[in-house]
């Protein structure tokens, strides 16, 4: 178990609240963490809400193609403290050294999705690499993702921080890369992680969490990266989170601003999911890439 896992039990119970999983999928999700008997409890307390299916929206303009000329990317791996890692890798295909984003993605591994983002930093100008957290279980793509969210419950307490190190260090020894520049972006559970791992790497110069669960108060002097928050504006649970967060930055002098898209959901941003919202999608992503731009030129 790690600090993140309540976040991920309540991800799923909003869900299921919100009428986006059944209770049968939200039982083998949620007791994959927890047990079942204690999931199940958890469900029962909840009301089930009659909303509506979704559907999946169409590609959105922004994704870049896995053979877009301008990039160069694919699937790579390094050295962890205690085995190999698992990542995706790209940059920008023209001669030169480039920034450093490092990308954690959300509770369901290093999809495809994932995988596009990095190729969309590589085509801002960004060495990209997403971690895959799931690389001491054979790597995202060989599981079955109803058991992902429970593995990353269960990781040992600052196991992501140490891999996220270890990814920093690799990308930091590659020939095209700026070791002096690096940034962080996570999304939904990895908007989590991105801040912790930017409280115990000093080498993080800018974070940019999308509606994650924020650092512990305690942490936040430890933090160097001048933080960029996202969050969406029906995003209760996450936003109950700000003003503690918000006070502790300004309290100990740390570069802070916060954008709430109003009239959105957790997870705008994720373009393959049914809460996507285009235009709030591309704001947020133009912020994002301003705000690297800003603070790793």
């Amino acid at each position: 178990m790690n600090d993140l896992t309540p976040y991920l039990v309540d991800e799923f119970l909003e869900d299921y609240e919100q009428g986006r999983l059944t209770r049968r999928d939200a039982l083998r999700l949620i007791g994959g963490m927890t047990g079942v008997a204690l999931a199940a409890q958890m469900i029962d307390a909840r009301a089930q809400t009659s909303a509506p299916a979704m559907m999946v929206p169409a590609a959105a303009a922004m994704r870049v193609a896995a053979d877009d000329p301008a990039v160069v990317a694919g699937p790579v791996k390094f050295p962890g403290g205690d085995g190999e890692l698992l990542g995706y890798l790209a940059r920008p295909n023209k001669p030169g050294r480039f920034p450093i984003v490092l990308v954690c993605h959300e509770n369901r591994g290093l999809t495809p999705h994932f995988e596009d983002v990095s190729r969309r930093l590589a085509k801002a100008g960004y060495v990209a690499l997403t971690l895959d957290l799931l690389s001491r279980d054979g790597g995202t793509a060989t599981l079955n993702g109803d058991a992902i969210p429970g593995l990353l419950g269960k990781a040992p307490q600052g196991q992501a921080v140490a891999d996220f190190q270890s990814a920093l260090k690799y990308a930091q020894a590659q020939p095209f890369a700026r070791p002096d520049r690096a940034g962080i972006v996570g999304f939904c559970f990895g908007g989590g992680v991105v801040w912790r791992v930017a409280a115990a790497t000093p080498d993080v110069r800018a974070l940019v969490p999308f509606y994650g669960l924020p650092a512990q108060a305690a942490d936040v002097p430890k933090l160097n990266a001048a933080v960029l928050a996202i969050y969406a504006g029906r995003d209760e649970r996450i936003n109950a989170n700000i003003p503690a967060i918000e006070a502790a930055m300004q309290a100990n002098g740390k570069t802070f601003r916060k954008i709430v898209y109003p009239d959105v959901d957790h997870a705008f941003y994720n373009d393959t999911g049914t809460r996507y919202a285009p235009d709030a999608s591309k704001a947020a992503w133009d912020e994002t890439l301003a705000w690297f731009g800003k603070y790793l030129s």
